[in-house]
């Protein structure tokens, strides 16, 4: 028989939450391959300037989620700030820019080729939009029976990465 030292977590961390956070990071981060592979290669959308801006700026979203929740898994591990807490204040900044120009370019290129080159192009920007909302500032996303009666008891409510930010830039 051999023996497996007990993992470090934080005190009355329940064994559910550190395997909803990996869960959570491995969705976000295998959902960009998957996703790629269902609208270019089983539905065929085309790989045009517009598809491709719109569908990276949506992974780079998921990717930044699937980060964040490694680092959430990793501060129950070591309690204290928010690993890579740094990267985040400025990925909520940057990533700004990068939609604005993504959901511009995105909207120019289907108003001048409106169609299957172009449309999904701008729903891919515009799901990366609302993630980034759902990351960085209000919870959209509600999956689990606690967030949906969370939702109805109180309504909308920052997310977990917002409120990490602002406990950073508290202290």
């Amino acid at each position: 028989m051999t023996f497996s030292p007990p993992r470090a977590t934080a005190p009355g961390v329940p064994g559910k939450v550190r395997s909803r956070l990996r869960n959570l990071a491995l969705l976000e981060a295998a959902n960009i391959p998957f996703q790629a592979w269902v609208w270019f290669g089983v539905v065929g959308l085309p790989v045009t300037a517009a598809n491709t801006v719109g569908f990276v700026l949506a992974a780079l979203l998921l990717v930044q989620g699937s980060l964040y929740w490694i680092a959430k898994l990793r501060q129950l591990r070591r309690p204290g700030p928010l690993p890579g807490v740094r990267a985040f204040l400025i990925a909520r900044v940057a990533d700004v820019p990068l939609l604005v120009a993504g959901v511009a370019f995105t909207a120019y290129a289907a108003a001048a080729g409106p169609g299957r080159a172009s449309w999904p192009g701008v729903a891919f920007a515009l799901v990366a939009v609302l993630e980034y909302v759902n990351y960085f500032h209000v919870q959209l996303m509600h999956d689990t029976a606690a967030d949906l009666r969370r939702l109805v008891g109180a309504g909308l409510r920052p997310s977990h990465l917002a409120r990490d930010l602002a406990r950073a830039r508290r202290g």
